[in-house]
């Protein structure tokens, strides 16, 4: 039996959408607030590599938008890209299933019989 997937495929549709217009409205806003620099490696961005600059939550709250962009700063896409790196880092690396990853090899696993049978 199929499921119907529309409804669900409509509401992650409508999430998208309203995130995009969102991260648009804050990154128009910092754009006119901060010069187009990186706040990392300090390099300078004009109309035809804009693209590459983009807004850091510095708290990592992309729902924390004060108007007055306290909590943004203007980032290139490599550096952005190597912040977003450290964070994870420095919360250890989860799968995406939120739990960690367990090694399942017991080297010692029967060790006490092993023994016996060299006795």
């Amino acid at each position: 039996m199929a499921k119907d997937t529309s409804k669900l495929d409509k509401v992650v549709l409508e999430a998208r959408l309203n995130a995009e217009k969102r991260a648009r409205g804050y990154r128009e806003q910092a754009l006119k607030l901060f010069p187009w620099v990186c706040g990392r490696c300090a390099r300078t961005f004009d109309h035809k590599n804009l693209q590459l600059l983009e807004v850091h939550h510095k708290n990592s709250n992309h729902d924390d938008n004060p108007l007055d962009g306290s909590n943004w700063e203007l980032l290139c896409t490599y550096c952005h890209e190597n912040e977003h790196s450290k964070l994870k880092d420095s919360m250890g690396r989860v799968d995406s299933g939120g739990t960690e990853t367990v090694a399942t090899f017991n080297p010692f696993a029967n060790l006490k019989d092993r023994l016996k049978n060299k006795s």
